[in-house]
């Protein structure tokens, strides 16, 4: 049944939850004094030896090869004067040790000084000047998020789907799906009708229903096109303004909800229907 199917998503849908959830929950950070005197002391030197040649013994790359000597970019992102890095130094100790996208994870490749060491490096040369990233920094960092970092949307998805969630999610989207298909069929079809030619009579109610949704597709449609423009013009900006993604997926999801409303209102209180049986033959009466 099709209430039955939407149950089972939001169940799943909780599921998933708790275990995004987990996946992005803080990891505790040991607060150890000796640590925190070895990563305001080593990383003039052991930070620059690791940047520049890595740690082939333990599997570790240099990462000047993707980033550069000076840092001024590469294969990898510019770190020589990088706003982002230098306003949330912690985001360089994450990437250091879960890695992101092409940039492989450090961690168990390098030790925890090792780590502290090529940090800061990254945040003290080339002409960046950031505070030092101590154990204490990046558990005061786990705790709390500034308003800032909340429009930064990758620091509570998880760095990676596994199977499992791809089933989950699979599966509460075809059970919901279903549902909606079946609700909708349910609620368009109306009662059980009869062989012969049904004719619809639209009401007061039900044209202004069809008015308002045509208009909220126009509305929405034109707020997409106007959000689309503002991105284009923003990229060739100098600086560049990044463009407002959240925006144009809620203005384009609008327009594809209130199709859909408008599909059904259509069906439900303005389109004819011709409803057919078969006989005992199998075939269809003509």
């Amino acid at each position: 049944m099709p209430s039955v199917a939407i149950v089972i998503a939001a169940i799943l849908w909780i599921i998933l939850l708790f275990l995004f959830n987990k996946d992005t929950a803080p990891e505790p950070v040991k607060l150890d004094p000796a640590l925190a005197a070895a990563a305001a002391k080593e990383w003039p030197t052991l930070g620059k030896q690791i940047f520049e040649q890595g740690k082939p013994a333990a599997g570790a790359t240099a990462c000047a090869g993707c980033h550069g000597l000076n840092g001024q970019g590469g294969v990898g992102p510019k770190l020589a004067g990088d706003q982002t890095i230098l306003q949330d130094p912690v985001l360089v100790h994450t990437r250091v040790i879960k890695g992101k996208g092409a940039m492989p994870a450090f961690e168990g490749s390098l030790k925890d000084n090792e780590v502290y060491a090529v940090v800061n490096y990254v945040l003290n040369s080339w002409g960046n000047k950031a505070d030092l990233v101590t154990p204490a920094t990046v558990a005061a960092a786990a705790s709390t998020v500034s308003p800032e970092l909340l429009k930064n949307r990758s620091r509570f998805v998880p760095e990676e789907i596994k199977l499992p969630e791809i089933t989950i999610v699979t599966f509460m989207l075809l059970c919901l799906t279903y549902g909606i298909i079946g609700l909708y069929s349910v609620w368009a079809e109306g009662e059980r009708l009869h062989p012969g030619i049904h004719k619809t009579r639209s009401s007061p109610l039900s044209m202004l229903a069809m008015l308002a949704t045509l208009l909220g597709i126009m509305v929405f449609g034109v707020l997409f096109a106007r959000q689309i423009l503002m991105d284009l013009h923003g990229w060739s900006a100098d600086p560049i303004v990044k463009p407002d993604v959240t925006s144009e997926g809620f203005y384009s999801a609008m327009v594809v909800i209130l199709l859909g409303v408008a599909a059904g209102l259509y069906k439900k209180y303005f389109m004819d229907s011709e409803v057919l049986i078969e006989d005992s033959s199998g075939e269809f009466p003509w």
